[in-house]
């Protein structure tokens, strides 16, 4: 036994949609929760996410870098939090990559919302290594990173028992003797608490300083800021509400703010009104002085975070996140000191109210800064990022494309007959196109990236099968199956980024476009891809316009350019792939009474097999469906009690073998005639005994001792036709059977025990130089294995058993796995991965 030796060659994952789930580091990495995951992503990286890091058993809500610490060299360490209430601190080794969670704590008894780091002190100090976490248990607690271990200092209770959704704090001075906690969440005002650090960490104390009122509801970010480069400038503390304002707030060392006293106001707190009023507070022996400074308008909707960044030029800025769909860049007019909208990202919606948290948009969650201030990034509903550059010399941001990913459970996945691309479906009710990016710059470092969004459902997605090289059918949480073709404009450009052959080709009958009616679940096909052009959508930004459809003419034939054809160097951006990359559904499949629980299409794409979730005789059947004409072949085949959890038909479709909750595996035959004919012509009478002449040729009710989750059939050996399935099953055992001819029955060859059941199984298509057969197998534990097994006189044998490194493993089930189809001049095998933790994964075995 060994551990294989493998290469992520993608990482895959939707970020949770938490305000505080991102932190872009100095390091140049940013780091995001996914599900249980945290995925470490370098946006200057064109291969996406570089590492998924597991360890939390519930969803993360918030990370955040911690200031590095010279007593640890150049290691950089960052914290996270979430629903397991678990505070994990981690470390990464700068020369290798790797991160590794170092400590585990939990202090606080409801789940984790948010994480601040001291920022303000020049100095490696005791101060830099000071962090706040505030969670739905209504408390703030301070800690210490002393000696790469995490140390809890303080516990703050909120008053009126307020849920803290965001922290800030701030060294008030050089060497961070006087720190400022700002304290702000289910309620309209910001608490402002202050603490000395004369006596080092151990006489770390925060009190409650002041409330600053103003805000109409719910706050859901706080940041500070110095506000010029000068140590001795007062600082700036930004507010963002649900109130869909931003509130800045001047702090000011000394008993009065000397600018208004020299302007010759009245600083008294009985003439200012309740906004104005100026709060005093004392941190370290030293007075301060907080007031309002100015009211940010400009966004719709809900506001989620407002971060500070100043740029190269020393002129401090403020980006904006909200659930209007829309980032803003402000800064101060240098002349009358009015905040003002420099640059306004994203998209802007038409239909006011339909962007709120229970709009179909759902806005933007977060935004984040680059180290340097040229770049912002922004997390959508979809899980996706967005990614804008500044362009100094045109004076403008620039739209680049970023990563995407699923957010729920990746239900099943499928490759296309030539291995181009990967399709993936979802619980999160869409269904994605991943291929290689292997043109224009990415020459020479090939990478994966999501190029299409063929389906987005109204319902849970739950089973994928391509049925040629441009279409495939899906099942969902309803009682149908759609089935959908590669239009022409998705099918150009992955010929662009991919350097392959155009399918369809231009000349085909394929439609040029899809869409989505409004209220609609078929996505309808276009002919004309003028209609793509939504003229009621405003551009993507204002920097960035959204690519017009145009007609040209070629020999007297129109020829209709789409959006779609100007993404010539780059993979396309979110608001391509959910708009412009859908594919035409050109048939719905019925016959079955609940959710689809499973399907497989023929090799050959003739015949279409599928299943649904049942509890009764009636409905635990599997039906057949003929591509010609798109009809049912009756009668259904019937031999299962329960839900049937898998179908795959044999290598040369000759064989259909069925798996279920009811313990039993199930071969149906049909004949050479059948064979020939591609299905039959849905009579299902006579001898054939079922639908597309197949037959029930065995069936064992007692597999597996419970219920079996999923099967694979190998390559067929020899001449002979030695026939060769593999079965897994809660019982944590896989299980292959061995037929030694046609006439024969099949036969237990070989059991092999895990430590957890079995989810997922599939055999590599050929065989290796040495005549073996590969399996791999996937765990409910998320553990993955390749089996190397010999095959010899009915017996099987277990040459090398080679496992994947811990970390490379998944939190959770593992759901489905395909090995890529062998391209030319390909060495070594990939191998995709649909997790239940909403990752997707595709890892290269170079050794097998």
């Amino acid at each position: 036994m060994s551990e294989a030796i493998i290469d992520s060659r993608y990482l895959s994952a939707g970020a949770n949609r938490y305000a505080a789930a991102a932190d872009w580091g100095e390091n140049g990495l940013v780091a995001f929760g996914s599900d249980t995951n945290i995925c470490l992503w370098n946006p200057a990286d064109s291969r996406g996410i570089s590492h998924i890091l597991s360890g939390h058993t519930a969803h993360v809500r918030a990370v955040k870098f911690l200031p590095r610490d010279d007593d640890q060299g150049e290691v950089v360490h960052f914290v996270s939090g979430g629903d397991d209430k678990q505070l994990r601190l981690w470390a990464i080794d700068p020369e290798t990559g790797l991160a590794s969670c170092v400590q585990n704590v939990q202090e606080h008894t409801e789940p984790i919302n948010c994480i601040a780091a001291l920022t303000g002190a020049a100095s490696a100090t005791t101060a830099r290594r000071i962090f706040a976490t505030g969670a739905a248990d209504a408390t703030v607690k301070v800690w210490a990173l002393e000696a790469g271990r995490m140390a809890l200092l303080q516990t703050i209770k909120t008053t009126k028992k307020y849920i803290p959704l965001t922290v800030a704090l701030r060294a008030l001075d050089e060497h961070g003797n006087g720190l400022m906690l700002a304290v702000a969440g289910t309620t309209n005002v910001v608490q402002i608490f202050t603490a000395s650090l004369a006596d080092g960490t151990a006489g770390v104390e925060f009190t409650l300083q002041a409330t600053l009122p103003g805000h109409e509801t719910w706050i859901r970010s706080l940041d500070f800021v110095q506000e010029k480069p000068e140590r001795e400038s007062d600082i700036l503390l930004a507010s963002a509400s649900q109130d869909k304002y931003i509130r800045l707030w001047r702090i000011h060392q000394g008993t009065a703010l000397s600018a208004l006293s020299a302007a010759g106001l009245d600083l008294s707190a009985d003439s200012l009104m309740p906004g104005n009023k100026i709060h005093k507070v004392t941190a370290a022996g030293t007075k301060y002085c907080i007031m309002f400074e100015a009211l940010l308008l400009g966004h719709e909707d809900w506001i989620y975070s407002a971060r500070w960044s100043r740029a190269a030029d020393g002129k401090l800025q403020l980006l904006s996140a909200s659930a209007d769909n829309s980032l803003c860049i402000w800064e101060s007019d240098t002349e009358s000191g009015i905040w003002i909208t420099v640059a306004r990202l994203g998209e802007v919606s038409r239909e006011k109210g339909a962007t709120t948290a229970t709009g179909s948009i759902g806005g933007f969650w977060t935004g984040l800064w680059s180290p340097s201030g040229t770049t912002v990034i922004t997390l959508g509903r979809t899980g996706s990022w967005r990614r804008w550059d500044y362009d100094a010399a045109a004076d403008v941001w620039r739209q680049n494309f970023a990563i995407s990913g699923h957010t729920r459970a990746v239900t099943g996945i499928s490759w296309s007959p030539d291995g181009a691309y990967l399709l993936s479906t979802s619980a999160d009710q869409t269904t994605r196109l991943h291929a290689e990016w292997t043109t224009g710059s990415n020459t020479n470092a090939p990478s994966w990236h999501e190029m299409s969004r063929p389906q987005i459902h109204g319902y849970d997605l739950n089973c994928i099968s391509t049925l040629g090289p441009s279409s495939f059918v899906s099942g969902a949480d309803e009682k149908l199956m759609r089935v959908f073709t590669e239009p022409k404009a998705v099918a150009r450009m992955l010929s662009r980024l991919t350097n392959t052959v155009a399918t369809p080709e231009p000349s085909s009958l394929a439609p040029d476009a899809a869409n989505m009616p409004v209220l609609g679940l078929s996505n309808k096909a276009i002919d004309e891809a003028d209609a793509l052009v939504d003229n009621d959508n405003d551009p993507s930004s204002s920097s960035f316009p959204t690519p017009t459809a145009t007609t040209t003419h070629n020999n007297n034939h129109p020829v209709t350019s789409s959006p779609l054809d100007a993404i010539t160097d780059h993979p396309p951006f979110e608001e391509s792939l959910s708009r412009h990359t859908l594919w035409p559904e050109t048939e719905k499949l019925y016959g079955h009474g609940y959710e689809l629980a499973c399907l497989a299409a023929s090799h050959d794409g003739a015949l279409v097999a599928s299943a649904c979730r049942a509890s009764s005789l009636n409905h635990a059947v599997v039906r057949l469906f003929e591509t010609r004409r798109w009809t049912e072949l009756r009668p259904p085949l019937a031999a299962h009690a329960l839900t049937v959890a898998r179908v795959r038909f044999a290598p040369d479709d000759r064989l259909l073998l069925s798996v279920g909750r009811d313990r039993q595996w199930v071969v149906w035959e049909r004949g050479a005639a059948a064979s020939a004919s591609g299905g039959g012509d849905g009579g299902g009478s006579g001898d054939s005994g079922g639908a597309g002449g197949y037959k029930l040729a065995q069936a064992n009710p007692k597999g597996h001792t419970r219920m079996i989750l999923d099967a694979a059939w190998a390559p067929t050996l020899g001449d002979g036709g030695v026939r060769v399935f593999a079965t897994a099953g809660r019982d944590k055992q896989v299980k292959v059977w061995v037929r030694q001819g046609d006439g024969e029955q099949f036969e237990l060859g070989l059991t092999v025990a895990e430590e957890h059941p079995v989810t997922a199984l599939d055999f590599v298509p050929e065989l290796t130089a040495d005549g073996l057969l590969l399996l791999a197998v996937g765990t409910e534990a998320g553990k993955l294995l390749v089996l190397s097994l010999k095959v010899q006189q009915g017996q099987v044998e277990v040459v090398s058993t080679l496992r994947v490194r811990p970390e490379l493993c998944l939190p959770k089930a593992v759901m489905q796995l395909a090995w890529r189809p062998a391209r030319e001049g390909q060495k070594g095998r990939e191998l995709a991965i649909a997790g239940e933790d909403g990752s997707l994964r595709i890892y290269a075995f170079p050794t097998l």
